[in-house]
């Protein structure tokens, strides 16, 4: 377990680094406009107890001491904004960039993550990244000079003081390499569950209808609840660690404080003899080491507080990387191309091979002709599927060439190409836009002859706005069967040279399937190419070729 833990630590440390390697020299330069900041503040400690030891002796001139100190004061203020705004920049350009990256994939990705997921991680969780970059790397810089430097000067005025520093402040990071792992555990399962339960919201809102006519709302209160309820625990998990690790630190931090304070007291009242190189402690050296102390340990405190601002980046840099690391293969094509290709609708597949995660599918040898009608057939998971997608463009081979109306498609002429497609999916995809729109795209006024050609015109007409009704992302509204006759409506109304359809009769009683495949049928004899992804034995009976996936 614990090997598992330090592999997968060091993955996910490569994944943020990865994440922000683009803004790594403008951190530089704000860690180091951070650390002179800090650097600013032993001089105003001087100036500080210069000016109680001369109070306390009576010596005049005490306003060039308020004077050095204010201006010292303003110029790290200066400097501080300076730091923050180039950290706050660089992470902004950092979320901004994966989240670009996120919506430009999954704009042009035909499946993915879930949606619910995936909004969540290019909303809010990638805002997590944000106080990593602001705090902790300005932290650690912080850490890695201010308190060698504190540690100096303590050691300048007494070796007595720069002792404590030296046993008290490795105690600080060795807790926080213990706490470590346990924080960064925990941040993993919290983003786990957000991503989780918005999935699971999305879910059950595109099955709202369905829900309600089954009776099955307090199921699903139920499962909402239960889930809240792990989230709760894993959020009350992630503030647990944060707090039991702030309070072991304020301890250690209580601990060093008060011990410069009694040795400096004690020496400063003559009852302590030891630790000031022979002479008695001179009490501006008393108050400056006092001053001093508890920013040695400000820095600790700071990367402490950050540690867990780490934790939530570290978790959201390897969800990151992991819907990366399982993005689809590149779009063929722009997404701007219109034109049609000239050449009849011809397709042919030599030696392609195209890897689905761990399982490498290589499909036989394959020409079909303008007009045929086709079903490819295999056991789940066979690459039936695939195919359709390879033959859209939306999956490039791995080996291999396709073909399509004589030219071998690639980039150049995938717009073109799928221009001529229609797609049928199985897991159906609206516009948030009217019934008819979504049949038409806005080409050609009247969607009626492809509503009737697929059976569902009296569907649309008995909706309470008809055409004009809006219909959720998954149809709402719609039943299954209807909602598949719609997109065969669609597809009818393209007029395409080639008819894509993936499983266009799955789960459909006999009646509306039958329905489904009459219209399929009726595309078909207008001349359209028709390629089915089916189990269905019935339907691929009545095309004109099957063709076998999996067993080559």
């Amino acid at each position: 377990m614990a090997r598992h833990n330090t592999q997968s630590s060091g993955a996910d440390d490569r994944a943020l680094a990865d994440l922000i390697r683009p803004v790594r020299r403008q951190l530089r330069v704000a860690a180091g406009w951070s650390v002179l900041s800090a650097l600013i503040w032993p001089i105003q400690a001087g100036f500080v107890a210069h000016g109680l030891a001369g109070l306390l002796s009576g010596a005049p001139g005490l306003w060039p001491t308020v004077a050095g100190f204010v201006t010292f004061g303003l110029l790290r203020a200066l400097i501080s904004y300076r730091a923050e705004a180039l950290a706050f920049a660089a992470a902004t350009r950092v979320v901004v960039a994966a989240r670009a990256r996120i919506v430009g994939r999954e704009a042009r990705a035909t499946d993915g993550m879930a949606a619910g997921g995936l909004a969540a991680l290019a909303g809010e969780k990638l805002d997590l990244i944000l106080p990593y970059v602001t705090r902790y790397a300005p932290a650690r810089a912080r850490v890695a000079v201010l308190p060698v430097v504190i540690v100096a000067l303590a050691f300048w005025q007494s070796w007595a003081v720069g002792v404590v520093f030296l046993l008290t402040g490795p105690l600080i990071p060795l807790f926080m390499a213990l706490v470590g792992m346990a924080a960064q555990d925990a941040s993993r399962r919290q983003m786990a569950e957000i991503g989780t339960l918005n999935d699971l919201l999305v879910e059950r809102l595109s099955a709202l209808i369905d829900i309600r006519l089954l009776g099955a709302g307090e199921a699903v209160a139920t499962t909402f609840a239960a889930g809240a309820e792990r989230l709760r625990a894993q959020t009350m998990a992630v503030l647990g660690v944060a707090f039991l690790s702030s309070a072991v630190l304020e301890l250690f931090a209580a601990i060093g404080v008060a011990m410069v304070a009694v040795y400096v007291g004690f020496e400063l009242l003559g009852m302590l003899a030891f630790g000031s190189y022979g002479t008695a402690l001179a009490p501006a050296a008393g108050m400056f080491l006092l001053l001093l102390a508890p920013e040695f340990y400000q820095p600790l405190r700071d990367l402490s507080a950050a540690w867990h601002d780490k934790a939530a980046a570290l978790a959201v840099a390897a969800e990151l990387a992991a819907w990366q690391a399982s993005g689809d293969a590149t779009l063929l094509g722009s997404g701007a191309g219109s034109a049609r290709l000239v050449g009849p609708a011809d397709i042919a597949l030599r030696g392609v091979v195209v890897r689905r995660g761990a399982m490498l599918i290589r499909y036989p040898d394959v020409d079909i002709g303008p007009g045929e009608t086709v079903a490819l057939m295999g056991g789940s998971g066979a690459g039936k599927t695939t195919l359709l997608r390879l033959l859209a463009g939306t999956l490039v081979p791995e080996q291999g060439q396709i073909t399509v109306a004589g030219i071998a498609l690639t980039d150049q002429v995938a717009d073109s190409w799928r221009a001529r497609l229609g797609w049928m999916p199985q897991s159906l995809h609206f516009l948030n836009d009217s019934l008819g729109y979504n049949v038409t795209f806005a080409r050609g006024a009247d969607p009626g002859a492809a509503l009737r050609l697929a059976a569902v015109a009296d569907v649309v007409a008995n909706l309470p706005l008809a055409a004009a009704t809006r219909l959720g992302e998954t149809g709402g509204g719609l039943s299954g069967g209807e909602a598949r006759r719609l997109t065969l409506a669609r597809a009818i109304h393209a007029a395409p040279d080639v008819l894509l359809a993936d499983e266009p009769t799955a789960d459909l009683d006999s009646l509306t399937a039958e329905q489904v495949v009459a219209g399929l049928l009726a595309l078909a004899a207008s001349g359209c190419t028709l390629i089915v992804a089916t189990h269905d034995a019935a339907l691929a009976a009545r095309l004109g070729r099957i063709i076998r996936i999996g067993d080559a």
